[in-house]
């Protein structure tokens, strides 16, 4: 299977519709096309729809690629789905809709429903906790919304109260040093809250190291929790939050950037998309082309569907945040 290197590479490769179809069959079927409701091998091609007929009689007899997948019931071609793919999975600070729809010649708002079914297939899913063993975890807390500097004044007084703020939106997050970082969005920052949030996500007997914020106060009881005064320095040896400290700027760069302004309802899903690029990001050990990037997501597609009146909040939508992320 010929793996594009390039973004031009990807683009003339999957222009050809043949070239499109069948790389997402090797990766969908890899031991040869099967029938998504029954499970029969030996489906008929018709070549003219691009679809697969089972041989057997039953409802959704005719199948495409795009079944039971992010792409399942849309009418755009895979050539400019694969396209927005590959530019998600490796800007590193996102790209907007406007710029896709503008790029792939399809409308914003085609575009924005693009970039949020591309962001579930990025969404990872596990019970496995961060650490253990006495590896360091850095754990750190941040709020997204906007910036006190261009609100006006009576707007700030009424918003921005001491180190928070109303309307923004708590995140916390957990980075295993030398390995990912995770991401949760609690619905504030006591002690039960934040306690129930490491123990859920970090691994027991890790080295924790946080900030000096009250909240995480008692948590040496299960780990060894070093603690940095960031009123009087931003690391103290080896105790520091500097890992996260970088992310979030990174993370922030690309909301404020790029996306300008995030619905907290649509929070999470960017959360996904950073946390992703970050967890893949290439280094002189783990050496991660953009190809390899891209086929990450795409080996991820299966089983998950978005439809529009989930990401338009008609209906629930499946949020990072469950035990099982």
């Amino acid at each position: 299977m010929i793996q594009p290197k390039t973004l031009q590479e990807a683009i003339i490769h999957f222009t050809n519709t043949d070239n499109a179809l069948a790389y997402m069959v090797r990766l969908r079927w890899p031991n040869g096309v099967e029938c998504p409701t029954c499970g029969r091998t030996d489906a008929r091609f018709l070549e003219n729809q691009k679809k697969w007929q089972c041989k057997s009689v039953h409802h959704h007899r005719q199948f495409s690629v795009k079944v039971g997948t992010i792409f399942e019931d849309s009418p755009i071609s895979l050539d400019k789905w694969l396209t927005a793919v590959w530019m998600l999975s490796n800007c590193k600070n996102g790209i907007s809709s406007y710029e896709v729809g503008r790029a792939l010649g399809v409308t914003q708002k085609s575009a924005w429903f693009m970039l949020h079914r591309i962001r579930l297939a990025m969404q990872k899913k596990s019970f496995l906790k961060l650490g253990g063993n006495g590896k360091p975890v850095e754990v750190d807390e941040t709020f997204i919304g906007g910036l006190s500097r261009n609100m006006h004044k009576k707007v700030r007084v009424r918003k921005i109260q001491g180190t928070g703020g109303r309307d923004k939106t708590l995140v916390v997050g957990f980075l295993e040093r030398g390995g990912e970082v995770r991401t949760v969005t609690p619905i504030n920052r006591r002690k039960p809250t934040l306690h129930r949030e490491v123990k859920q996500h970090v691994t027991a007997d890790s080295i924790l190291f946080t900030d000096e914020l009250l909240s995480y106060d008692g948590l040496d009881s299960d780990y060894q929790h070093q603690v940095v005064n960031h009123a009087v320095a931003y690391a103290s040896g080896n105790v520091h939050t500097n890992g996260l400290e970088n992310y979030w700027s990174l993370l922030k760069r690309g909301l404020k950037g790029t996306y300008i302004s995030v619905e907290p309802f649509h929070l999470f899903r960017y959360l996904d998309e950073q946390a992703f690029r970050y967890n893949n990001r290439g280094s002189k050990e783990n050496r991660i082309s953009d190809g390899e990037r891209f086929g990450m997501v795409l080996s991820h597609v299966l089983g998950k569907r978005l439809t529009f009146a989930e990401v338009t909040g008609k209906v629930g939508a499946t949020d990072s945040n469950s035990p099982a992320s």
